[in-house]
């Protein structure tokens, strides 16, 4: 259920809803990208009523609770909220127990991908790459640390890795010489980049395989891909969550590594250059 469908469900039983009940519809309707981020407490709070009122409000819409509610605003305006909003969410951290909210939420995003993986999928991703020419990795905006994190890693195990980047070379530049027998792994996190899907739409018209990354089903690029994987993304901070996206990123890697013959002498050869350049300092 959008928020569309929330607030047009709202104002369809508005006529019949209790006193109280308006009450909390007059606020969703006004401030649903605050709802999305507001405990049934601090929402009763607001309009003068009982949390537990909030709870039944939520029921008479058909919802099995007030997280349920809040969990599908969230969902439907997270690609919407703009930096300064996002920032304002992080005001509702106390000092004192910011970090322990932060760092648990990473683990709860861990959490629910660990629970929704699709290891066929996993799979499907490792055989793709290792069987393609050129494996080619689009992430724009914050999702380039995905992307540079997963290419830096990918250059030591496949043989063909290029990372699209935003240079002075336009993106679409080096797109050019991509082939059906390559794939185009492709990373999106909200707020989605526009660019992004102008280029996955190049690769579509192209026939070039495409491997999304995203953060759930919602996602525009899950609609375009046959092959995508999720992890939990979360928007209650200014700051991207790319946690649960990360981690997900290294099982890929270790996966491929475990698959594809000659990584080992492949590292070998890197320590022996490493140390003949100097890259590390060993003193």
């Amino acid at each position: 259920m959008a928020h569309a469908d929330l607030l047009g469900r709202i104002r369809q039983q508005y006529i019949i809803l209790s006193k109280s009940h308006k009450k909390i519809a007059d606020y969703i309707l006004s401030n649903y990208d605050k709802v999305a981020f507001m405990t049934a407490s601090s929402l009763g709070k607001k309009v003068n009523i009982s949390e537990s009122t909030v709870v039944r409000f939520a029921g008479s819409l058909g919802y099995d609770g007030y997280p349920e509610l809040q969990r599908e605003l969230q969902e439907s305006i997270k690609s919407k909220l703009t930096t300064v909003q996002r920032f304002e969410m992080s005001k509702g951290h106390k000092e004192s127990d910011y970090l322990t909210k932060i760092m648990m939420g990473d683990i709860d995003n861990i959490r629910h991908t660990i629970d929704h993986v699709d290891v066929d999928m996993i799979n499907t991703f490792i055989s793709k790459m290792i069987g393609a020419r050129k494996v080619h990795i689009l992430g724009l905006r914050s999702s380039s640390i995905l992307a540079n994190y997963l290419g830096f890693y990918l250059n030591f195990i496949l043989p063909d890795v290029h990372v699209v980047r935003e240079t002075a070379q336009d993106v679409y530049d080096q797109l050019l010489n991509m082939t059906s027998d390559d794939v185009l792994v492709a990373f999106s996190f909200p707020r989605y980049s526009k660019r992004t899907y102008d280029c996955v739409d190049y690769a579509i018209a192209h026939h070039i395989p495409i491997l999304g990354v995203t953060d759930g089903l919602n996602s525009p690029l899950f609609e375009k891909t046959e092959f995508c994987l999720t992890a939990k993304y979360s928007m209650n901070t200014f700051v991207d969550s790319f946690v649960a996206p990360m981690s997900l990123m290294n099982a890929l890697i270790i996966g491929t590594s475990i698959r594809k013959e000659g990584v080992e002498s492949n590292l070998e050869r890197l320590e022996r250059i490493w140390e003949d350049y100097g890259v590390y300092n060993n003193k």
